[in-house]
């Protein structure tokens, strides 16, 4: 398994200073790439300022570790349709599936984010995934997304975190974990989790037991359950819950889904 290398362009070189924190730089080859695609992510001219304008985001990251111990479970939309994504997540919240991230790799996804919270309201836990870039995390801030998860170290996380966001952070080995903890992450999203399994969570648990760790990726309901029994704070899921929900698919199915995810959890939820 490859360690990540500090060294790549765009990544961040951390140094720990005396408090036990990373300070992290970004090289010039970092710095964001802007152009509006049709996934929604933002543009590259949207300024830290005009996020603090814009932005009814900025949670509160022990408001949402708590809400991932209670719930255990992290939907994630990424849809093709925006207005099947928005009706996707209205019906989720409706079944109590009501921690919920908006994927920029879906279609006009900074849209779907701020129509869901109209929808949903202000204290709705909504966050935006694939947060890869700084412009990203400002266009999921600018939104009304009130937390940021990322696939991978980067500049998404860093300045997520600059903006208040707590960050779902995501990491594979246990240098990357690491990093991610002392980045300020609020959690850290073990990615790809599926060719790894639960033994694999049980085993980073083991020097890292104060980390929380959600594992994302190829997890259905028995999936759910060994890793919770591993130890995992939370599980991310998406398409085993969402389903073609988002494309415009059978939001009955939909419902369903969400219900029997929810009497697998059952037994971790507080």
């Amino acid at each position: 398994m490859a360690e990540s290398n500090g060294a790549e362009s765009g990544m961040r070189q951390s140094s720990v200073t005396e408090s036990g924190r990373a300070e992290a730089s970004m090289t010039e080859s970092g710095m964001r790439q802007s152009s509006v695609t049709e996934s929604g992510r933002a543009d590259g001219s949207m300024t830290g300022s005009s996020v603090q304008e814009n932005s009814t985001a900025g949670g509160d990251g022990a408001d949402l570790l708590a809400a991932l111990r209670a719930r255990r479970i992290l939907g994630i939309i990424r849809g093709r349709d925006p207005d099947a994504s928005v009706r996707a997540a209205v019906a989720l919240a409706e079944e109590g599936v009501d921690l919920l991230e908006v994927s920029f790799t879906g279609t006009d996804a900074a849209a779907v984010i701020a129509r869901v919270r109209a929808e949903l309201g202000p204290g709705f836990r909504l966050g935006a995934g694939t947060v890869l870039r700084a412009a990203d995390a400002d266009a999921a801030a600018a939104a009304g997304a009130s937390f940021a998860v990322t696939p991978a170290l980067g500049e998404g996380v860093t300045r997520a975190v600059e903006l208040g966001m707590p960050v779902v952070a995501g990491a594979l080995t246990p240098t990357e974990l690491w990093q991610a903890h002392l980045l300020g992450a609020t959690a850290v999203k073990i990615f790809p989790a599926a060719p790894h399994g639960p033994g694999y969570v049980r085993a980073l648990l083991d020097p890292f037991p104060d980390v929380p760790l959600v594992p994302v990726g190829g997890v259905g309901a028995e999936q759910a359950v060994e890793y919770l029994t591993a130890g995992a704070v939370a599980v991310g899921i998406g398409s085993p819950l969402a389903g073609d929900a988002p494309h415009g698919g059978d939001l009955t199915a939909l419902r369903e889904r969400a219900r029997r995810f929810r009497e697998v959890v059952a037994p971790w939820t507080a």
